[in-house]
């Protein structure tokens, strides 16, 4: 489990999240919520050692996150970024990188590195565009592929920034479903999202970012009914019972 003690972190000397204490338990979905420019992004590559702290610290399985080398910390957590670059190769090619923690050198594929591929790209929703290069594809479709090379990359803890982007909505929910599958299954998930009625919805936590500090954390009803999402995001967020269950929307 990855376990956050004070962190606090930024850039060129300016701290960006200040004194955040926070874990990612497994069998647990956190959607980690926020303005723009609160620290959510921010907060996940401090996670994963990729930009330095400036205090606290980060705890991987109890092990100071520093203590641990580049490929111990990606077989423990794997990470969705917000952009990635283009490369001129197929979508299977790229989903096949999520496999490099697992690789002894020199880095030759076995079967069972193909078949991890196979059931990332089809849980992701991007079996079909498989042998297309990633060029030709949209950008939700690439998306899809990036989230299935994180998906191939087998870690305990899934960390993925605005997953949801660039998909239309039968995806964003396919997005949730798989987060929730993964977490039934056993692994941590942590997801940023803007999509409030979304995240409420889909995670069973909500860790709420505002100015770069834990403005509160809690499971999703909690969050919820203590008004603080109407406090930082300045909305007035209601809901409504149906038959599937809560229906958020602004009022």
């Amino acid at each position: 489990m990855i376990e956050l003690q004070n962190l606090s972190a930024g850039y060129a000397g300016r701290d960006v999240i200040q004194g955040v204490s926070l874990s990612f338990p497994p069998g647990r979905v956190l959607a980690l919520l926020g303005p723009n420019g609160s620290g959510k992004s921010t907060l996940l590559r401090a996670v994963l050692g990729l930009i330095p702290k400036s205090g606290g610290q980060v705890l991987m399985d109890g092990a100071p996150l520093e203590t641990l080398s580049p490929r111990e910390r990606a077989r423990k957590a794997a990470y969705l970024p917000q952009t990635r670059s283009v490369p001129n190769i197929t979508a299977r090619r790229m989903v096949l990188h999520g496999r490099f923690p697992h690789l002894s050198y020199p880095r030759r594929y076995r079967r069972e590195d193909y078949d991890a591929v196979d059931r990332a790209l089809e849980l992701a929703g991007a079996a079909g565009t498989a042998d297309r290069p990633m060029g030709e594809l949209s950008g939700g479709q690439r998306q899809r592929v990036y989230l299935a090379m994180a998906l191939a990359q087998d870690a305990p803890t899934l960390l993925m920034d605005e997953p949801t982007a660039f998909l239309d909505v039968g995806h964003q929910l396919r997005v949730i479903a798989t987060a929730r599958g993964l977490a039934r299954a056993g692994r941590a998930v942590a997801l940023v999202l803007h999509d409030l009625p979304l995240a409420l919805r889909g995670a069973d936590d909500i860790a709420l970012l505002s100015g770069g500090r834990l403005a509160m954390g809690g499971t999703a009803e909690d969050v919820y009914a203590s008004g603080a999402l109407d406090q930082v995001f300045g909305v007035s967020l209601r809901r409504v019972e149906t038959a599937s269950g809560w229906h958020y929307y602004y009022e």
